[in-house]
């Protein structure tokens, strides 16, 4: 049987995505995210929780967490209620994802000229993994660049 969705029933399942996700509610939160964690790469949703570009990235990174939780530990910032880092990150994006190992940020050369950041929604679960597991490779070596697995240079393409 096929489920038909009604867009506000739709909206209504993909915010309940980032409740389950931790939130950051503070710059301090954030940066005691960042420092603290030795292991594992801390992956940042910096966005707004009702904006339908960071529900759908939500959705993803809820489905992964449980995956990745070895090696990656994924938090949201709400950039209205913590907007200390919007100028130093370019938080301009309705949603926008950044990468941090041992205190650094790792950059990410997406194929996109922009190697900050994930700056919209990734609907494929399995691609999301691979990049966190190819952040979480590189930046175990050391390296402040990884490459993507995939190239999103043509990804408005198709």
């Amino acid at each position: 049987a096929i489920q038909i969705l009604r867009p506000d029933t739709l909206r209504a399942r993909s915010v309940a995505m980032s409740y389950l996700l931790p939130h950051l509610r503070s710059g301090w939160h954030v940066d005691q995210a960042i420092l603290t964690e030795e292991e594992r790469v801390v992956v940042l949703r910096f966005g707004r929780d009702a904006d339908e570009t960071c529900m759908r990235m939500d959705e993803t990174l809820a489905s992964v967490a449980d995956k990745v939780k070895n090696f990656a530990v994924i938090y949201c910032v709400d950039i209205d209620e913590v907007p200390d880092f919007n100028t130093m990150y370019e938080l301009y994006d309705p949603c926008t994802v950044m990468f941090f190992f041992r205190n650094k940020h790792i950059m990410i050369d997406l194929g996109t000229g922009n190697n900050n950041k994930v700056n919209w929604a990734m609907d494929d679960k399995q691609e999301f993994i691979d990049i966190c597991e190819v952040v979480y490779a590189g930046a175990s070596k050391g390296r402040g660049l990884v490459v993507s697995p995939k190239d999103y240079s043509t990804k408005y393409k198709y």
